[in-house]
């Protein structure tokens, strides 16, 4: 699952404190290869991998299968 112009987006609103938004703007300034949407797609999706811990059902697999490839797509900057 490659995030491109055709996959379904949502958008988020979110309050971050502010002491964590200015080290991702000093992170981004740094790193110019990424973007607030690529480091958040990266963050999310490691979260949740992370945190997918004894779900066995067959369903899950499909969804766990699809955050594994947007945290590797983010990761290595494949059509984000």
């Amino acid at each position: 699952m490659t995030l491109n112009v055709s996959t379904p987006k949502v958008s988020l609103m979110a309050e971050v404190p502010e002491d964590l938004y200015n080290a991702l703007q000093v992170y981004l300034d740094a790193n110019p290869a990424w973007s607030q949407h690529r480091v958040f797609c990266a963050a999310l999706s490691l979260f949740l991998m992370q945190s997918n811990q004894g779900d066995s059902q067959r369903a899950a697999a499909k969804g766990r299968r699809d955050v594994n490839r947007i945290y590797l797509d983010a990761l290595f900057d494949y059509t984000i």
